[in-house]
């Protein structure tokens, strides 16, 4: 093929089938009995091919680790927290996953079905508080406005306390004085 020198992935692919067919496939081989080709042995094969499905496919290819579960009842995995149930937790659970699409794990445990656990969420309102703006910080209180505003009155109430307008009157010398009017 190098001396073809093929320029494009289409021709390099047709230069590849026209190998296949003429120098492979259609030549006895020595390692197959008979001494016959290698397509004259795959047509001979009694079993039939197996087809799987896309899903069985996708499957063979996963990747399987072990998580303990933590008291929150989430596994961690690669940097990332995954909610697993809190009926798990100490426990240590097998997940399958997709190393190209880790958004949802398949969790499973022994005596339980196989459960989807999806990557947390951890929003904005979570984690460490953001610090306020500095118009919205607290100020100091020199004073209380509403203990300021309660001094006049206060002040006034007690100096009239102090200063009767009208005297009180006592009643102890009316009952010395012989007579029991009341």
């Amino acid at each position: 093929m190098k001396l073809e020198n093929p320029q494009t992935i289409e021709a390099l692919n047709q230069w590849l089938g026209v190998w296949l067919d003429e120098r492979y496939l259609h030549k006895p081989h020595s390692a197959l009995e008979k001494n016959i080709t290698p397509l004259e042995a795959y047509r001979s094969e009694g079993t039939p091919i197996r087809h799987v499905s896309a899903e069985e496919l996708a499957h063979a290819f996963l990747h399987s680790e072990t998580r303990k579960v933590d008291k929150a009842g989430c596994i961690s995995f690669q940097d990332e927290k995954y909610e697993v149930g809190i009926n798990f937790v100490g426990c240590k659970v097998e997940i399958t996953y997709d190393p190209q699409d880790t958004t949802e794990l398949t969790v499973d445990y022994p005596g339980f079905d196989s459960w989807k656990a999806k990557r947390m969420v951890i929003s904005e309102r979570t984690g460490k508080r953001p610090s306020l703006p500095e118009k919205m910080i607290k100020e100091p209180a020199g004073s209380s406005r509403l203990l300021q505003g309660a001094k006049k009155p206060n002040q006034a109430r007690k100096a009239a306390a102090i200063i009767p307008s009208v005297p009180a009157v006592s009643f102890r010398h009316i009952s010395k004085g012989g007579t029991s009017h009341v």
